[in-house]
C-alpha cells in the first residue's frame, strides 16, 4: 500500500513543550518556610483544583491520547483549505493528535489514505467527498474497528451505516438562495451558462433544485453548460467560459450559475479578460480568494450563497468529538446557508475577508452546535 505524508498539526507540541517547561521552573521559592508539611498540602491543593477542572469531561478523554485523521477528496481550492483548518484547530482546541489529508481529486490516493487511517486504528475519522461504493466499504470496515466516523458531501448510504453522521452544507438551501435572487433580479427570464459537474452528492442536490427552477420559470433558458473535477479546475473552467463567451454575442447572455466557487473564479476571469460586463455570475461557496474577486471595482461575482467552510470543519469536529465521548448524535446534519452580495461586500470602508466578514453578516462563521460543556472544559485545559 502506498504511504501518504500526513499535514502534521503542532499544537499539541507546542502545548506539551509549554506544559514541560512549566514543570521544569525552579521550586525552591515556593516554600519560604521550609515545612514539607505545608508543601505537602499546597500539593494536594493543586491535585485537587486540577481534579475539580476537568469534572464533566468524559474519562476517555482525560485518560487516553485521541488520533482523528481528516481525509478529503477534493482539494487545490481555499474552500478546502479552510475546512481543514477548522477541523484541526477545533480538534488541537480539545487536545486531539489531528492529521489532515487531501487527495486533490484523486479517488485511489483518497482511499488509499482512508485505508491507511484504518491501518492505523485511528480513534476517529472525517471524511469529505466520499462519492463512490468504495467509500462505503472502506466507513463499514472502520466502524467495524470501532474508528468513529462523520463524513461531509459524502454519500447518504453511509447513514446506513451503525452510528455514522453525514453532514452537508444545506445545498439545496445553498442553490435556492442563488437562484431566487437571479430569478428576481431578472424577473425570471434570461438566458444562462450553467457550471456544473456531476458524480458528487452536493452536485447532485445543487442540480436538482437547478432543474425544478429551470421547469418552473419557463423565461429560464440555458444555452450553455460547462463542469469538470479536476486539480486545475479553475483554469479549466476560465477556458471553457472564454470559448462560450467567443461563441454567444453580447446580449445573448445574461448569467452564469456557477455551483461550486472554482468554477466562479474561472468564469468571473474569463468575463473580465473578455470585457463582458453584461454578464453577472451568481455562485456557491465562499472563501477569502471569492471575498477578493467580488469586491474588485467591476466584477460580475454579484452573489455568492455559502457556509463558513471553517465552520463546517469545526462543526464535523465536535459531532466526531461527542461520538468519541459515547454520546447521542444524528444521522444527517445540514448546516445554515447564508447568501452574500457584491453590494454588501463594497460598502465596507476596508476589505472583507473570511474573519471580518461576520462584521456586516451577523452570526457569520458562529454557532454552538454541538459545542458542549464538558468541550469548553476540555478546551480551557488544553
Amino acid at each position: 500500500m502506498k504511504r501518504f505524508s500526513f499535514s502534521k498539526t503542532l499544537m499539541g507540541a507546542l502545548m506539551a513543550t509549554i506544559l514541560l517547561a512549566g514543570c521544569g521552573d525552579d521550586n525552591t521559592g515556593a516554600s519560604n518556610n521550609g515545612s514539607a508539611e505545608n508543601n505537602n498540602d499546597n500539593n494536594s491543593q493543586n491535585e485537587n483544583n486540577g481534579s475539580s477542572s476537568m469534572e464533566g469531561v468524559p474519562e476517555r478523554f482525560t485518560e487516553e491520547d485521541t488520533k482523528i485523521r481528516v481525509i478529503r477528496k477534493i482539494g487545490g481550492d481555499d474552500h478546502t483549505a479552510q475546512f481543514l483548518a477548522g477541523a484541526s484547530e477545533e480538534g488541537n482546541s480539545l487536545g486531539f493528535d489531528v492529521d489532515v489529508f487531501t487527495a486533490n481529486g484523486d479517488t485511489a490516493r483518497f482511499h488509499d489514505a482512508i485505508a491507511q487511517a484504518i491501518d492505523e486504528n485511528v480513534d476517529g475519522l472525517i471524511i469529505s467527498h466520499g462519492d463512490d461504493s468504495a467509500t462505503f466499504d472502506a466507513v463499514e470496515e472502520a466502524r467495524e474497528k470501532g474508528i468513529e466516523v462523520v463524513a461531509f458531501d459524502s454519500i447518504p448510504e453511509l447513514t446506513d451505516i451503525d452510528n455514522v453522521t453525514v453532514t452537508s452544507q444545506d445545498d439545496e438551501a445553498l442553490a435556492e438562495l442563488a437562484l431566487e435572487q437571479l430569478v428576481q433580479d431578472y424577473d425570471g427570464e434570461a438566458n444562462l451558462v450553467y457550471l456544473w459537474v456531476d458524480g458528487f452528492p452536493p452536485m447532485v442536490r445543487r442540480n436538482n433544485i437547478y432543474t425544478d427552477y429551470m421547469n418552473e420559470y419557463e423565461g429560464l433558458n440555458e444555452i450553455d453548460r460547462f463542469g469538470v473535477a479536476a486539480e486545475d479546475t479553475t483554469g479549466q473552467t476560465q477556458n471553457a467560459v472564454a470559448s462560450m463567451l467567443n461563441a454567444h454575442s453580447e446580449g445573448e447572455i445574461d448569467a452564469i450559475f456557477a455551483t461550486w466557487d472554482a468554477f466562479a473564479i474561472g468564469a468571473a476571469r474569463a468575463v473580465n479578460e473578455a470585457g463582458r460586463d453584461e454578464i453577472a455570475i451568481y455562485g456557491i461557496d465562499v472563501s477569502n480568494a471569492d471575498l477578493e474577486i467580488m469586491q474588485q471595482e467591476g466584477s460580475p461575482w454579484k452573489y455568492t450563497a455559502a457556509v463558513d467552510p471553517k465552520l463546517v470543519g469545526a462543526v464535523n469536529m465536535r459531532i466526531l468529538a461527542k461520538k468519541l465521548a459515547g454520546e447521542d448524535t444524528p444521522d444527517t446534519y445540514d448546516l445554515e446557508a447564508t447568501l452574500i452580495s457584491q453590494e454588501q461586500l463594497q460598502e465596507s470602508d476596508a476589505p472583507v475577508n473570511m474573519e471580518s466578514l461576520q462584521e456586516l453578516i451577523p452570526g457569520w462563521g458562529q454557532t454552538d452546535e454541538f459545542l458542549e460543556d464538558w468541550m469548553e472544559t476540555l478546551k480551557a485545559n488544553n
